[in-house]
């Protein structure tokens, strides 16, 4: 018999409380096309997008994290030292080391929690909430502080047609907490490691290191370009549309839910024509709200579904106590799909 005392948390776990953080800066499509061939109504018929926040140098990856955690433990209810882990989920972070989320954590005032930075794309939200919600019912952490945030607009290229108009700035956050019933459903969640070439970083880091530029894409003035994400788009499109479909289809049965009993659908904010194509696909009712924060946001990555719940409460088009699916999906190709209760 193992002498080891079992863990003892919650029985189970629930999203209390959500925030989220816009740049200032709002950016429309007449500045996108002020570098690549192509037209507002192009754009908007292609992705749905009219406009993006862009960061300001003071707009840091950190200082967004941390407007939007604050927001999110107010909403909550409780004080930051009560929290007992800080997951952030970025790309755009670019330090190596350490990771972001041990100095979000210091500057919010929490008590020495456990931080640490995750990197699953776009669907890095729903690995952060997984990740907490197994922590809040284990007993390791009572509440947890989920973080998604970006600055894109460091990883944009803005002379490539394809992917100049996709990407926007933020942070969202939530914070998971202890619960007497179910309210964050099983998580579907994999991925597709021979489609990884679809969506990629145009140069690794030690491209740069080895001295070699002539292997480095150069811009249109001939100088060295900074990576970026690239993208094959018709193929990202059709596996986002056909494949994320049975996925979050698969997490409405993993839960127990019909169409039928949803309220709000928040799926990853990359394009607004997937979206429609998922709500086709999943035959959901005409009563289900489905987020469209990418029509003003862009595609903000991580910090894409924590934004887009915390803007559909904000105005009112959901309500605390609403069933929500939330799935996404990005580079990797990794996905995540659940059900939840909305804060």
């Amino acid at each position: 018999m193992s002498k080891i005392k079992p863990s003892k948390g919650a029985p189970y776990a629930r999203i209390l409380g959500v925030g989220g953080y816009r740049p200032v800066r709002v950016v429309p499509n007449e500045v996108i096309l002020e570098t690549i061939d192509s037209s507002d109504e192009w754009i908007r018929s292609r992705s749905g997008i009219e406009t993006r926040h862009w960061a300001s140098d003071e707009e840091t990856v950190a200082a967004m994290s941390i407007e939007a955690s604050g927001k999110a433990i107010a909403d909550a209810g409780i004080d930051a030292d009560q929290i007992g882990a800080v997951v952030v989920s970025t790309v755009s972070h670019f330090s190596q080391t350490p990771a972001i989320a041990t100095e979000i954590a210091d500057k919010l005032g929490t008590n020495r929690a456990a931080a640490f930075d995750i990197s699953a794309g776009c669907a890095g939200f729903g690995y952060g909430l997984t990740l907490a919600k197994g922590m809040v019912v284990e007993g390791s952490a009572e509440y947890v502080l989920v973080i998604g945030v970006e600055r894109l607009s460091d990883l944009t290229d803005l002379e490539d047609r394809a992917t100049a108009f996709l990407f926007g700035d933020g942070a969202g956050a939530v914070v998971v907490g202890p619960s007497q019933e179910p309210h964050i459903g099983p998580t579907v969640w994999g991925s597709e490691g021979d489609k990884s070439g679809t969506i990629k970083q145009t140069v690794p880091w030690d491209r740069f290191h080895s001295g070699d530029v002539s292997t480095l894409p150069l811009d249109s003035k001939g100088e060295i370009k900074f990576p970026a994400i690239t993208q094959e788009g018709q193929a990202v499109f059709r596996w986002a549309v056909f494949e994320m479909a049975k996925v979050a289809q698969q997490a409405l049965d993993a839960a127990g839910i019909s169409p039928d009993d949803l309220d709000v659908f928040i799926p990853h904010q990359a394009n607004e024509r997937i979206i429609d194509s998922m709500v086709k696909t999943l035959k959901l009712p005409a009563h289900v709200t489905v987020a469209r924060d990418v029509r003003t946001t862009g595609n903000t990555s991580a910090a894409s579904i924590p934004l887009a719940m915390e803007r559909l409460l904000a105005t009112g088009e959901a309500k605390s106590g609403d069933i929500a699916l939330v799935i996404g999906f990005g580079a990797g190709l990794v996905y995540a799909a659940t059900v939840v209760t909305l804060p």
